[in-house]
């Protein structure tokens, strides 16, 4: 399958525009990826000719709506390769998806004297619900350590674990540094202990094809936004048997079998226990539009390009002048970087004046900045829509504020 760059831009409305009077360079996709317009039609047309409450409705719209919804659960399920569409959640997006397992699965598995494992470079959503979870219960939370170079201590990892380890979470590739992680060795691992392990694939699942069942983990959360899908939908993942016993985390509407004022109320079947309230429908019609779009495109064929401009982008930028870059020489998706002593927010608010769009600051990852001994960080992220000329116009804005600022 051929893949061309200028015909998936085209199908990107904004990057049509100018920026300060520059076209727009779009730069910030691991943070929210642009949306095509087959995603952006999707959604619109579903609000304007079959929007209706899903579930809860015997006329034809809602039959419609809830219809769609379902397909796009399987849609989900096919492309990380679940074994069913029940093991899939639908929720707001990878930090929800998490904190739903720290509040249910954990709460009915952890306890004092347990240990959590993650590692050094988790974004906040990775590390903020263990931390409450190990608060609430007097489970220990332990941490596998980085490398320099941004990969992590693997021969340190098996000294964390034990018979009292119940869960493993580690991002499958960081936000920050693009390390691809070898989840598939530290998931083996917690599973040698009777662990078990939560994938966080927000950075992961727009680069590469995910195969969960390959994996063995046994959670896997993602964000739609990130998936050139919308904002507000993400899916969790969780292997049958262990989702059928997790109680849920929300009570009310379309979740229960029963409510009674004198008896109780029982649970609906899962995944629908834990999708309490009136779905984000929209955004998952939109999710699922998403995933037709990249299907059609053809992952791996997206990947293969993504590499590409990585390989060219580090060359390019490793003759910038007083560039420091962090992380590992083979990554995914972002390049964090500073340049010289200057902040990370004064040397991105240049790069918008020419209008090229980076991240900027601590990007949920203060542990990591805390590692590197910086306060901040700048962050390009490379998606299957940017080109080569884009990250030619990055080394020469860089190459401009070095001058500029000396």
């Amino acid at each position: 399958m051929t893949f061309s760059v200028q015909q998936v831009r085209a199908d990107f409305p904004v990057l049509s525009r100018e920026v300060n009077g520059q076209p727009l360079a779009y730069l910030d996709s691991a943070a929210s990826a642009q949306k095509p317009e087959q995603v952006i039609r999707a959604e619109a047309e579903f609000y304007r000719h079959g929007y209706a409450a899903v579930h809860r409705g015997i006329h034809t719209l809602s039959a419609e709506a809830t219809q769609r919804m379902e397909e796009v659960r399987q849609k989900a399920a096919n492309f990380l390769n679940a074994r069913s569409a029940e093991e899939l959640v639908f929720v707001r997006g990878t930090t929800e998806g998490i904190n739903l397992v720290a509040n249910s699965w954990g709460s009915d598995n952890v306890r004092a004297g347990d240990n959590i494992v993650i590692t050094a470079m988790e974004h906040h959503a990775n590390i903020v619900p263990w931390q409450m979870l190990c608060a609430r219960t007097g489970a220990e939370l332990r941490v596998i350590p980085l490398n320099v170079d941004g990969t992590l201590q693997m021969d340190i990892a098996p000294t964390l674990f034990d018979e009292r380890t119940r869960l493993l979470a580690v991002t499958q590739v960081s936000n920050v540094l693009g390390t691809e992680n070898p989840v598939a060795a530290l998931i083996a691992l917690a599973h040698q202990y009777g662990a078990k392990a939560l994938i966080d694939g927000a950075q992961a699942v727009m680069h590469h094809p995910v195969d969960v069942q390959a994996l063995d983990c046994d959670f896997y959360a993602f964000s739609g936004h990130k998936l050139y899908g919308p904002t507000g939908i993400g899916v969790l993942y969780v292997k049958e048997a262990i989702l059928q016993a997790m109680p849920p985390w929300e009570g009310g509407g379309s979740m229960i079998a029963t409510v009674s004022l004198t008896e109780g109320t029982t649970w609906a079947k899962a995944p629908w226990r834990f999708e309490a309230g009136t779905p984000n429908t929209g955004g998952i019609i939109g999710l699922g539009a998403a995933f037709d779009y990249l299907n059609a495109l053809g992952l791996e064929t997206v990947g293969e390009y993504e590499q590409t401009l990585m390989h060219y982008a580090l060359a390019a930028l490793a003759d910038v002048p007083d560039l420091h870059l962090y992380g590992p020489a083979n990554r995914l998706g972002v390049i964090a970087f500073n340049l010289g002593t200057h902040h990370a927010y004064d040397v991105g608010s240049f790069l918008d004046n020419y209008g090229i769009a980076v991240r900027t600051g601590h990007h949920c990852a203060m542990p990591l900045m805390a590692f590197y001994q910086v306060p901040a960080m700048c962050r390009a992220s490379l998606a299957m829509y940017n080109t080569f000329e884009e990250v030619d116009r990055l080394v020469t804005g860089l190459r401009r504020i070095h001058h500029l600022l000396g």
